[in-house]
């Protein structure tokens, strides 16, 4: 693992009286790509917004580049370097592709310019004077993850990315993520799809009640699987 970029110690969190996270531990080196997984309802989707600060009542660590993210008001998250791509992906219906890219701010040198996002993504290239509603729903994914591209960030937060598509969508995504990496970023990501997992992700976390209960590299995978085949039932 390379130098810690992003470092998650005893991390709770609550929605109202609902104690949902219970002392997570995680930490993710610079340009590793690392998959949480966990069955539904496990607090896999609330580690990602508790991160990027969506949820409030927290408690806990969260450092990012050696800073303290706790102390952080969400709407100066992506100007750390931090990009989050919901479930629900947020695409402006109303929008054009392209005036989808270009709606969110750069926050730091280093974003992918337009025709090196149209080179990673030529769908959108072909789609990029469609409005957000005349999108097909892999198109609305790739789109989600191009318009993060541009700003300029450091970490890439996926939720699910792979939610309900059609296999030869879930490959080119996953393709461009392999991509990303090896353009030095770092990628987080909650997916349910473990096939597709077991073949981008360098490293794995396993999540059960709110708690990482394993931690291990993707070659470990075979000596796993009884574990992994109890616990999410692949």
């Amino acid at each position: 693992m390379g130098e810690a970029l992003l470092s998650v110690s005893k991390l709770n969190a609550w929605y109202g009286e609902s104690h949902v996270l219970h002392g997570v531990d995680m930490t993710i080196g610079e340009g590793e790509m690392i998959t949480i997984l966990g069955r539904n309802g496990v607090g896999k989707t609330t580690t990602l917004r508790t991160i990027v600060g969506i949820i409030r009542e927290r408690r806990g660590e969260i450092r990012f580049g050696g800073r303290d993210m706790l102390s952080v008001p969400l709407h100066r998250t992506a100007h750390q370097g931090i990009g989050f791509v919901p479930e629900e992906r947020g695409i402006f219906s109303t929008l054009s592709v392209e005036e989808n890219l270009m709606l969110p701010p750069v926050v730091s040198k280093g974003g992918m310019p337009l025709d090196e996002i149209f080179e990673l993504f030529p769908n959108l290239y072909e789609r990029r004077a469609s409005p957000g509603t005349k999108l097909s729903g892999g198109e609305q994914q790739m789109l989600a993850i191009a318009r993060i591209l541009r700003t300029g960030i450091r970490l890439l937060i996926l939720d699910e990315p792979t939610e309900g598509l059609a296999p030869v969508i879930v490959q080119r995504i996953g393709e461009v993520l392999k991509k990303l990496k090896e353009r030095g970023m770092t990628i987080l990501l909650v997916e349910q799809n473990f096939r597709f997992a077991s073949r981008i992700a360098d490293r794995f976390y396993l999540m059960d009640h709110g708690q990482m209960v394993a931690d291990f590299p993707v070659r470990e995978l075979p000596e796993r699987m009884g574990m992994l085949n109890k616990v999410l039932g692949v």
